[in-house]
């Protein structure tokens, strides 16, 4: 079991390094508040008292990252996520959009219309921006593919003008409008995917994205864009209300509403009534369940250490005010997957606890830890023999659970253990699911930095999906490095959208590029099998070890003919 690094909730964090403590926080607050003041805001001339504790109250809504985001030059805009917030908070309303002009940007055309040139583009200038405002796409392969905005912009022109004047015009292109649009809702993380779909439905180009969750269960997601050719934005946002409609938005909003509130209709409750009483039977004794120290913390339980019978186990608890059936039907789901497995290379499951609301799941403790800190917590270069063991380990457990019919949906070294014997095991299968010969999967589910884009884009997917995230998982044990480390996971989540992928090592094994590339394809057809997969691994593995005995004989022999002499 294994915390989740990323993909609970849409909290922005707090910039690296920042070690500026509570005093700091303070201080853009009283700023914030004190140019509000000044700019002779009704609401403050009328009863400062009152509009202080009402501002307080915002920001505490906010994990810190929020006050830094912020900035005393544009004060105003705390007021306007004050106002839309609480239009959110009316069901009726949601999604809730809000949409501004900000500025015509000057755009040079020549890197981008009727070229393709190479390396990453400029987003402008921002200047009237404060900086800590701006969260731009940093330097990764083929980011250029996230500025497709202008060849859209020579396109439309040419569709909207007559030939003779396409040409002039495309070449006079100067000024693109730039809006800000603010969205919220209730804080789903498969919201935020959605939402970037109905932008992109919508012809957009996200510049910055500035994406929050509220302590109290809500989402406040700042996008500045452009795309729209005009600094009118009614239109826009009569645009943007029709493409959420069109990708199902609301309905998937009103759907979770109703999961949270618990007001199902009878039937779904039946079928959730069956479901738990299916893996009832794996309920274990608890007077021989010792609860031990905490180790990890996630969005909706924690994991602790302990002793089961005097196995030494994890235990994976559900934290009751979180509990609601859409969270209990995935308890459920997740005990019934796990009962039904049992692999060397998939974490053992020893029982649940599945009488609400003391819900748990008791599990092997790993010693190793997870994948994720053992590569970068611990900094570790692995040797290509240690690299394909552990690829070969992590291939064999989703093999056997592709083999039962189940999709991981998760894969990442986060969810891959490893036990006091170096073995790795795939854990973790709170998202997992049996693949129906009858159903069709589309939702978003898993993790954005390791997602397979037909599950970003909500298309249609199936046990491939995981060997997307296998091929993730391969390219991260090959550099030691986070995917897209310089990009927000929303920034990831956009680019491999549009075919980017992370930049191949120079310095590994081409057949272990090859194979990378081959299952990371857009198409996942053309992607290899785990079966596949295991082959050219076990043959890799195979033909590193007969070279490195081999230099070890010749290295020998050469020391032996040099004591001789």
């Amino acid at each position: 079991m294994a915390e989740l690094e990323e993909g609970t909730g849409e909290s922005s964090s707090p910039p690296r390094g920042f070690r500026g403590g509570v005093h700091v926080l303070c201080d853009i607050r009283n700023q914030i508040y004190a140019r509000l003041v000044e700019s002779g805001c009704e609401e403050a001339v009328a009863d400062p008292d009152r509009f202080r504790k009402q501002l307080e109250a915002h920001f505490d809504r906010f994990p810190e990252s929020y006050s830094l985001d912020v900035h005393a030059a544009r004060a105003e805009d705390v007021l306007l996520h004050q106002k839309i917030l609480a239009e959110s908070e009316d069901p009726k309303n949601r999604p809730v959009f809000h949409v501004r002009f900000l500025k015509n940007d000057d755009m040079q055309p020549s890197p981008y219309i009727g070229s393709s040139s190479e390396g990453c583009h400029s987003n402008g200038n921002k200047g009237d921006l404060p900086p800590n405002r701006r969260i731009e796409f940093e330097p990764c392969s083929r980011l250029e593919d996230l500025n497709l905005n202008m060849r859209k912009i020579s396109k439309d022109i040419e569709d909207r003008s007559d030939p003779s004047e396409a040409l002039s015009t495309r070449n006079d292109i100067r000024h693109v409008p730039i809006h800000e649009i603010t969205f919220s809702s209730i804080d789903k993380p498969k919201v935020l995917c959605q939402l970037s779909a109905v932008l992109s439905d919508v012809g957009l180009n996200i510049r910055e994205a500035h994406v929050f969750s509220t302590l109290d269960g809500y989402c406040l997601d700042v996008f500045v864009v452009d795309g729209w050719f005009t600094e009118g934005t009614d239109d826009l946002l009569k645009e943007l209300r029709e493409a959420a409609t069109r990708n199902n938005v609301c309905y998937f909003l009103h759907l979770n509403s109703v999961l949270l509130s618990g007001s199902l209709h009878s039937s779904a409750s039946g079928r959730i009534l069956e479901l738990h009483q299916r893996v009832a039977d794996t309920d274990i004794d608890t007077k021989f369940l010792k609860m031990g120290e905490k180790i990890a913390v996630g969005s909706c339980g924690d994991l602790f250490r302990g002793t089961y019978l005097g196995l030494d186990v994890a235990i994976k608890v559900l934290r009751s005010e979180r509990l609601s059936e859409a969270l209990q039907v995935e308890f459920d789901q997740e005990v019934m997957i796990l009962r039904k497995v049992d692999h060397i290379n998939v974490v053992r499951f020893y029982g649940a606890c599945t009488k609400p609301p003391d819900l748990c799941i008791i599990t092997e403790y790993m010693h190793g830890g997870n994948l994720y800190d053992y590569l970068h917590k611990q900094e570790r270069v692995l040797e290509l023999s240690v690299l394909l063991k552990i690829a070969i380990d992590v291939c064999k457990g989703m093999d056997y659970l592709h083999k039962n019919n189940i999709i991981h949906r998760d894969l990442k070294t986060a969810n891959l253990l490893i036990d006091r014997n170096q073995v790795v095991k795939v854990a973790d299968f709170g998202v997992a699911r049996f693949q129906s010969q009858k159903g069709i999967m589309t939702a978003e589910t898993g993790t954005y930095r390791w997602m397979a884009p037909e599950v970003i884009n909500h298309k249609h997917y199936d046990f491939k999906a995981d060997v997307f995230s296998f091929a993730i998982v391969l390219w991260e044990l090959a550099t030691s490095k986070v995917p897209y480390e310089n990009l927000t996971p929303l920034q990831a989540a956009l680019g491999v959208r549009l075919g980017m992928r992370p930049e191949l090592p120079n310095d590994r094994h081409p057949r272990l590029l090859d194979l990378m590339q081959r299952c990371w394809q857009e198409n996942p057809d053309i992607r290899s099998s785990f079966p596949e997969i295991l082959i050219e691994l076990e043959e890799l593995l195979q033909q590193v070890q007969a070279n490195g005995e081999a230099n070890q004989q010749s290295k020998t022999k050469i020391q032996k003919k040099s004591q001789n002499k």
